[in-house]
């Protein structure tokens, strides 16, 4: 059986392969290819999950070593595939969902003439992310790491004919790059400190080394994680991301790169236990993302956006389960599944209103929909119970374990975090109340919109499709649409997902069956918090009803304006995502301007001034020793006789002395 890991990264490895070096031959098959390989990955995955089941819990780690990559002297870097209870949660994850998306694209990209290219694209997604979970070291890792960051850019720019687009993809590479120099700093320390990157070794002889030297390890892989899962400060790239096709921010924001960074800090959990200042930040960062992101996802008015938010705020709550050690780990990733369920069928619902809705994504000119979308009206209705925690749905087991988590952390740090989550989570009914009630509910605001001018009619459409070859889609983007179901290769993907949505998570808190499969690789410990269960159940519930009531004060029993209102200063503040493109231009790119200006002037008046005075001073002596030169006896007899004369009088001086 160890033998089938590596087909696990071989057969979407195969399809990008063959989309991209193929050509226009394959153009009416490429996207059948590209989802056959990954279904045929998923397969696989199955496969080795059935025999892992039929082990006992401490054997059912395997490992397939392909080769040595570079053996120099000490320096030992294998080629070594780790299939373990962790890695195969995430390719079964990434498998399954991956699938499902690849389905649902050949729907939505129909009409697009570079599909077969998109397809290869996923493929290589994928590949990338499968490599960076099951492999048995840090630098594989960090291969795979880089693959994603590039997959990522090719798929987020894929219209790159849209500036935005492309500055979206050139945006999020840039970003991830601050935080692959993290994980690439990490990897060096845990040479110098452990004398190998490979997991096994290194995560057993993290007690024994220097507190102060963990610390700085942990820390850069959380700067590594904070790039790849959007997590503040480095998470300013995830809302414009939205600029790619919708499959993509289903991949990308579901179950794949996002999610990323959560499995970085538990696979390296030993390291952050012996570095408890490290994880402290840890829990700093989750607390304050998952704010961050609900309270952006509040004032956004774009469905993928306020989705994107949300995203941001759900693997907040991942990453402070992760950095409360022990006692969340487990939780984390319980709920990255859950998320990674429910948040593809939002996505992949909010796609199937953009197709039925001639691509546009403003909410505001939605109203309505669910008597002409029920299959994506339920299916959608049911991602958004389980992401709000409804009782017995998927969210609502994952997340309550994480505030219940967090709580058990005990002391004032305890009750912070604690209320911190408890909070989100009222936000997080609000948020998502929102946009159901501004899609699905409430008058049919695209009814009798008023068609484009004559000048309006010659600008650039806001259609997602722009790069679509169907040209009924822009030019039905500036009259009034026709809302209407998605065709099944798209709505049987949302039903699974939505099964997913519903039964996930009650399976896996069932005799705390994901706990246990989950134990023997990342451990658990009990907290003792001074919270019950059922009293952190109750607040979560009655929380959840608050944030649910007042959306629905706000957009179910009045009608929503055509224009935004202008808002509190905080609600302004969401809708250019509290100001963090702001602060990085102001900090970071008027800071690195200021500083290369500084460093220009330094350079010029001191490195280069120092260099050319040096040689203008020997240049200035040698020209006027020149002048003694000048080709004239008369010259060089006085010369004679003046030096003659000078050394009598020294002679004559130092006798009389």
């Amino acid at each position: 059986m160890e033998n089938l890991i590596a087909l696990l990264i071989a057969a979407p490895l195969l399809g990008a392969a063959v989309l991209l070096c193929c050509g226009r031959r394959l153009d009416g098959v490429g996207h059948w290819i590209g989802t056959v390989l990954s279904a045929a990955s998923f397969v696989v995955g199955v496969v080795l999950f059935a025999d892992m089941l039929g082990k006992g819990a401490e054997d059912r780690t395997m490992t397939q070593h392909l080769f040595s990559w570079i053996p120099v002297g000490g320096f030992q870097a294998d080629v070594t595939f780790r299939l373990d209870q962790l890695s195969m949660t995430f390719v079964l994850l990434i498998t399954g969902v991956g699938s499902l998306i690849h389905l649902y694209s050949v729907g939505y990209m129909e009409h697009d003439e570079r599909r077969r290219r998109f397809f290869g694209y996923l493929n290589l997604f994928l590949a990338a992310m499968l490599l960076l979970v099951l492999a048995d070291n840090y630098l594989l890792l960090y291969v795979g790491w880089e693959g994603v960051g590039l997959a990522s850019y090719l798929l987020i720019g894929f219209w790159q004919h849209k500036p935005s687009a492309a500055t979206a993809a050139k945006k999020a590479f840039l970003v991830n790059r601050v935080g692959d120099v993290g994980l690439s700093i990490a990897i060096m320390l845990m040479f110098t400190t452990f004398g190998t990157f490979a997991f096994e070794p290194v995560l057993a002889g993290a007690d024994k080394a220097g507190e102060g030297r963990l610390t700085a390890i942990g820390l850069m892989l959380l700067l590594a994680a904070c790039g790849k899962s959007a997590q503040v400060p480095l998470q300013s790239w995830l809302g414009d991301a939205m600029e790619g096709p919708t499959p993509v921010s289903a991949l990308i924001h579901a179950a794949t790169m996002v999610t990323a960074g959560v499995y970085l800090i538990v696979r390296s959990g030993a390291i952050f236990n012996a570095a408890p200042d490290a994880q402290l930040v840890v829990t700093v960062v989750g607390a304050v993302t998952l704010l961050f992101g609900a309270i952006v996802g509040c004032a956004k008015d774009d469905i993928k956006k306020a989705l994107a938010g949300s995203t941001m705020s759900q693997i907040g709550y991942m990453v402070l389960a992760a950095g409360l050690g022990p006692i969340g780990y487990v939780f984390a990733i319980m709920h990255l599944v859950t998320h990674g369920f429910f948040k593809a069928g939002l996505f992949l619902g909010a796609g199937s209103v953009m197709h039925g809705m001639n691509d546009e994504v403003d909410m505001r000119k939605y109203g309505g929909l669910r008597k002409y979308m029920p299959v994506t009206f339920v299916t959608f209705g049911l991602g958004y119970l389980a992401i709000i925690g409804f009782p017995g749905l998927s969210g609502f087991f994952s997340k309550d374990k994480i505030i219940e988590a967090a709580f058990a952390k005990g002391g004032t740090e305890g009750w912070i975090l604690g209320g911190a989550a408890l909070l989100g989570a009222a936000i997080t009914a609000y948020y998502m109340t929102r946009v159901m009630l501004m899609t699905f509910f409430g008058e049919e605001r695209w009814r009798n919109r008023p068609t484009a001018s004559p000048d309006e009619s010659s600008a650039e459409p806001a259609a997602e499709h722009r790069g679509d070859a169907a040209s009924e889609h822009v030019a039905a983007a500036t009259g009034e649409p026709h809302p209407h179901e998605s065709p099944k290769v798209m709505t049987i993907p949302m039903i699974v997902l939505a099964f997913g949505s519903v039964f996930a998570g009650g399976l896996f808190s069932l005799g705390d069956r994901f706990l246990h499969w989950l134990e023997p690789v990342t451990g658990h410990a009990e907290g003792h918090s001074p919270v019950s269960a059922g009293t952190v159940t109750g607040a979560t519930l009655v929380l959840l009803l608050v944030g649910v009531g007042i959306a629905y004060a706000q957009y179910g029993r009045r009608p929503v304006p055509a224009v935004p209102p202008r808002g509190s200063l905080l609600t302004r503040a969401a809708r250019r995502d509290l100001l963090q493109d702001d602060f990085n231009h102001v900090v970071l790119v008027r800071g690195g301007e200021h500083l290369t200006r500084s460093l220009v002037y330094v350079d010029h008046t001191l490195v280069d001034g120092v260099v050319n005075g040096t040689a203008a001073s020997v240049g200035g002596l040698s020209g006027r020793l020149r002048r003694l030169q000048n080709g004239y006896a008369r010259s060089y007899a006085v010369s004679m006789f003046g030096g003659a004369a000078v050394l009598v009088a020294l002679t004559l001086l130092m006798r009389a002395v």
